[in-house]
Formats: structure tokens, sequence, C-alpha cells
């Protein structure tokens, strides 16, 4: 492969609050080659794109993706389609994303045919293709005894075991699922049940994601020492500082309640359009900004997801929770980094969410400066992945 120059450009990969300003990039052999700025950029014989008036970032890694669900307001009902449709959604997805920037996606969940969760099947199809992210995926869901039969339930005792069959299907990751059914706030799992389950896992190579939308499943996902803590809606400074102290992450989906306000709008749905309907989300999404904020303040690692088709996001949209990220107090290049080299540190892969010479140019160019209008990261100009432009 020639090498490519993007001369003239920009940079900002999340480690700092300012913008690198007259650089070149070279891009040979699918790596990064070299960055330099233009008075010292050896261009000879390289194929030269200019580049100006663009930032180059890092593909951006969205955390918390379900890659075979389309999203929207009827999100729930669209689960329990056929899987050939399922597995088709899986691949517009995958395209949507990549020519938004997005090259890696970390499925958090999806339905099973035959007792064998959709994305392992997805992730295989995918796999060494351009154009579409780089895919890890967790299998179904795992929750407490009551939820329904599209999900794997157990108990305590079941636990482990249930954790590990999913990975013994195929999966490279743990979904487990820690509010209880019905609505009841105290926690699903015991601190002891789930820390066994997550050293079993752990013991095997992979990783263990918990959604928690209460503070009790929180408090217990952060004393076994899981990997993330997904959404965090209630999150208290006790609970951050375990987070802390066991390295647990944070993967925010703002743009959820986003998207829910939209459909106040755009929708006849009561649970979006009633009085009671909004105000409860409101509570909700107050009480979740102030969990990213505990965060923070007890220096949790904060990565970030969208969300898409297992919530009401659509694929391709981790932008909008850049800008949430912002709106919630995080400086422009926290966000940026939450969506990128946080991602990837979750994500296992050193040097996704990088700009790093001699590591794979998978890389974006968007107009304008992510650094003081993350709006930008929806400008998405180009997309580079291993070196070859695919948007």
């Amino acid at each position: 492969m020639a090498r490519l120059v993007l001369h003239d450009t920009a940079l900002a990969d999340g480690t700092s609050a300012s913008l690198k300003t007259g650089m070149s990039l070279a891009i040979e052999d699918g790596k990064i080659a070299w960055i330099r700025p233009n008075d010292s950029a050896d261009m000879t014989g390289a194929e030269v794109i200019d580049a100006g008036g663009a930032t180059i970032v890092p593909a951006m890694v969205d955390c918390h993706s379900h890659l075979t669900m389309q999203g929207g307001s009827h999100w729930i009902q669209r689960g329990d389609d056929p899987p050939a449709v399922l597995r088709q959604v899986a691949r517009d997805n995958a395209k949507r994303l990549a020519q938004a920037g997005i090259l890696w996606a970390r499925d958090v969940g999806a339905p099973s045919a035959d007792g064998v969760p959709l994305t392992i099947a997805v992730r295989e199809e995918h796999k060494g293709k351009s154009g579409v992210p780089y895919m890890r995926v967790a299998g179904t869901w795992i929750g407490k005894t009551g939820y329904p039969d599209m999900w794997v339930t157990t108990d305590d005792d079941g636990l482990k075991d249930a954790a590990l069959h999913q990975l013994d299907l195929g999966t490279d990751l743990v979904k487990i699922y820690m509010d209880a059914p019905g609505g009841v706030k105290d926690s699903p799992f015991s601190v002891v049940a789930l820390r066994a389950a997550a050293d079993a896992v752990h013991k095997r190579g992979a990783r263990v994601a918990c959604h928690s939308g209460y503070l009790d499943g929180a408090r217990v996902s952060a004393e076994a020492g899981v990997d993330s803590i997904e959404h965090g809606m209630e999150l208290d400074d006790d609970t951050c500082r375990a987070m802390k102290r066991n390295g647990v992450m944070l993967v925010s989906t703002l743009s959820v309640f986003a998207s829910w306000e939209t459909f106040a709008r755009t929708t006849t749905i009561d649970r979006f359009t009633s009085p009671e309907g909004r105000e409860r989300i409101a509570k909700r999404k107050e009480g979740t900004y102030a969990s990213l904020t505990a965060a923070r303040r007890a220096g949790v690692t904060i990565a970030t997801g969208s969300d898409f088709g297992g919530g009401s996001v659509r694929a391709g949209h981790l932008a909008w929770e850049v800008e949430l990220l912002v709106d919630a107090g995080l400086e422009p290049y926290e966000a940026l980094a939450a969506a990128t080299r946080n991602g990837g540190k979750l994500y296992g892969v050193d040097h996704a969410g990088h700009l790093d010479e001699g590591q794979p140019a998978d890389l974006v160019l968007v107009h304008g400066d992510p650094l003081s209008d993350p709006r930008a990261l929806w400008r998405v100009w180009a997309v580079y992945q291993r070196g070859a432009r695919v948007a």
C-alpha cells in the first residue's frame, strides 16, 4: 500500500484540552507511520490528501450497543422480531456505525435463537471485513429468576455457572442485569455470588458488564469488582469510591434520556407523553447526571455508549453521547476520551481509541474542533480503517 499523507490537519486524541494544528499524519501498510508538524512532514512519493480545516480524532468506541436491535420508540417489541430480521438489522447497524466513525462495538445483550445468542454469528460474519466495526459480544442478558424467557435467568446459586455458560457458547464478555424483576430496588444478587461469577469469568480472560438502574445493584457490582457498571443511574459517593478502588469503570448512556424526551413530541405513547411519564423520566435523568458527577469526583474512569438498539437510540449516534457528557460537566477532551481511549481500555484492545505511531490507522476526520464544539463529531468527513478509507 502506498504511503498516504493527511496534510495540514488538526489533531485531538482525548489527552489534552488543546488542539494541535498544522499537523500531518502518514499512513503506511495500514498503520500510522508518523505524526509530524507540516514543516517536517516528508511527502516524497506519497499520495497527499488536503485535510485542511479538518480534525483527526481516533475512531470511536461504542461501549454499550445492541447490534441486532433497531432502537426507536418500540425498541422492546423489536427484540421479538424473527432471527433473520434481527441479523439483517445487525448488518445495517454495522454499516451505520462505520459511517459515523465508530469502529469498535461492544455488544452488551442480544436475543438468542436455539439457545445461542445471535450476536455470536453476527460477530463471525463481520470478522475481518472493512467498513464495519470490530465487535466484542456479551451474548444474552443474565438476570434474576422472574425475568422473561428470552433472558437467561437464575439465582445466586446458579450465577457463576450461567456466566461461564455464556463464555462456553463463544461470547467475549458477560452481561449481568443488576436490577431485580418487578421494579424491586434491592440487588438481585449478593456480593458473594457476583464476586464468584466475576472471578471465574476473569480467570477465563473475559470481562463482566453489569446493568445498574438502582443504587443497591450498583453497590454490589462495585464491591464485587466487576469490570463495568452500565448506565449507573443511581450512584452515591461510597459506591463510586468502591468503583475507583476496585477498578470498575462507568459506562454512561445519557442519550437514552434525551431520546425519550424527543418521544414526548414525536410519539403518542403514554409513558413518554403523559405528565407522569415526563416527570418520571426527568427524575431518572436528574439522578443519572448526579451519579456521573459523583463518579467523576471519585476519579472513576468513564467510558460511554449509546445503548442503541437495546435502548431507544439508533445506531451511529455516539456523538450525541459526547455532547451530553459535556452538558453534564465533563470537559470536551474528557468526553472525547470517554468515547475513544477509555472505551478502548474497557473493550480490551490497547490501540482502540488511540492515535499512536506504529498502531493501526483507525481514525476519523471531522469538520470542526471537537475540543470546543463536541457537535463536530457529528460532521464526519472521512473514516479510515486499517489505513483504507471506508467512509
